[in-house]
């Protein structure tokens, strides 16, 4: 709980500190007084002045958002000699320049801090297929679970190589978002002529871009050995004889081919509300035996029971350290910055116009959460994290919403296109409709965040 709260505060921290920063520095750079830089509103915990600097540097209380205050004369008067380092007085292109600074600072800092990932490397599993669910799109296509994925290509584009699970499960997610299918260069086993599939994730509805998402493509997770874990006392793996390091070969008539598999076979050991008895073939020791094991019933929801055996299933999964130079990892930080960006962009396209779940819309909860997750695992998965946070925020912030960095820069649009800015009145029905609209998104967010986490 408490490296969940440190990791999500230090991620507001710096992903408001660069925003407000490259606010700050583009107006001082076109001869704008800024006033403050704030981190956070409310009472200033902290405050201080550079000597020779009119600006106030400042952390509030209250840490979601931030500020820079210029010099400006719609806010108060500004004496005549200092008229001309008056935000108001700005040529436009400054004036845009200045804004659009803090959404782009953020997208900067994706690019820096997804190369940084990529030039120190990251452990990550390889691209084995664990057993696609059945009925999915990945079952349909002929999949069966232990083959490596060798390359992908999406829609027409060629086949390029795949590095890790994850460079496979970010395609596939882009591909499904974007109405193509996925072609995958897979190979049976070791030595084996690879062959290609087709993914038909064309065929997934615009409303299934929901957090299920790859359940329904049927490609979660990498491929494990069905091998158990540490076995607990008391525990019905016990009870029946199992123990650690046991592989599971067979339940019943099904051959178990991978931990997922196992682990679905286990939860589904269940009929009318009673454990099913299902004579298990094990390999242990280089023996097989048979041994008959009846799952523990544990109530996940109040729909119907589940099976469990009271032991950690599945192997972890073969890894592989995905490391790039220093051209490539800069330049493929430019690119994930760039798909990133535009499928955030898309998602909330389609989610207004109702062809998008808006269970896609994450909150504080949800952000504080995976920050924690993500640190958890080590510091180049928590500056993953950052970067896709960074752009997020970016992006949300160049929207066309009034009260947005993007609805300041509309206002500018009709000024280039006009000769004259919005009118006092205009701009006040503007910002009453921006807030009413950010209120409702929020709104959806949280309650997508206590559903997701507490539901």
């Amino acid at each position: 709980m408490l490296l969940t709260v440190v990791a999500f505060f230090v991620a507001l921290a710096i992903l408001i500190a660069v925003h407000e920063y490259g606010h700050y520095r583009v107006a001082v750079a076109c001869g704008v007084k800024v006033l403050r830089f704030s981190v956070g509103f409310g009472t200033p915990l902290l405050r201080w002045r550079r000597q020779g600097s009119p600006t106030e540097f400042v952390i509030g209380a209250f840490p979601l958002g931030g500020y820079v205050r210029m010099l400006d004369e719609r806010e108060a008067p500004v004496e005549e000699s200092e008229r001309h380092l008056a935000f108001n007085n700005q040529p436009l292109r400054s004036r845009a320049a200045i804004v659009a600074a803090g959404p782009l600072a953020n997208l900067l800092l994706a690019v820096l801090l997804y190369a940084v990932v990529n030039w120190s490397g990251v452990e990550e599993p390889k691209a084995y297929l664990a057993s696609p669910a059945a009925g999915s799109i990945a079952g349909r296509a002929g999949l069966h679970g232990g083959e490596l994925v060798l390359g992908v290509g999406v829609g027409g584009q060629d086949i390029e190589p795949v590095r890790s699970f994850e460079d496979l499960r970010w395609t596939l997610a882009r591909a499904a978002l974007e109405g193509d299918n996925v072609r995958l260069a897979v190979q049976a086993r070791p030595g084996a002529a690879q062959r290609e599939i087709v993914l038909e994730t064309s065929r997934l509805e615009a409303g299934d871009a929901d957090a299920q998402l790859l359940r329904k493509i049927g490609i979660q997770g990498p491929w494990r050995r069905p091998v158990l874990g540490e076995v607990m006392a008391g525990g019905a793996a016990e009870s029946a004889g199992l123990r650690a390091g046991d592989l599971v070969l067979k339940i019943g008539a099904v051959e178990v081919t991978d931990g997922a598999q196992l682990h679905e076979l286990i939860r589904a050991s269940v009929r009318d509300g009673k454990a099913l008895t299902q004579a298990w073939r094990i390999e242990r020791g280089g023996q097989v035996l048979t041994l008959d094991v009846t799952p523990g019933l544990y109530w996940e929801s109040a729909d119907a029971p589940i099976g469990r055996i009271g032991a950690y299933v599945g192997a972890a999964p073969e890894m592989v350290t995905v490391r790039y130079g220093v051209l490539e990892g800069l330049w493929s930080g430019v690119v994930r910055t760039w798909e990133v960006s535009s499928l955030t962009l898309r998602t909330m396209g389609r989610m207004v116009i109702g062809e998008a779940s808006l269970k896609n819309l994450s909150g504080p909860l949800t952000i504080a959460d995976y920050a924690g997750k993500s640190a958890a695992m080590g510091l180049a998965y928590y500056l993953g994290f950052l970067a896709l946070i960074s752009v997020s925020l970016g992006v949300l912030n160049l929207l066309p919403l009034p009260v947005l960095d993007g609805g300041h820069l509309m206002y500018y649009l009709w000024e280039a296109v006009t000769g004259r800015g919005v009118s006092d009145a205009w701009m006040e029905r503007l910002q009453r409709a921006g807030v009413a609209v950010l209120i409702l998104m929020m709104s959806i967010a949280l309650f997508n965040d206590v559903t997701r986490l507490f539901g």
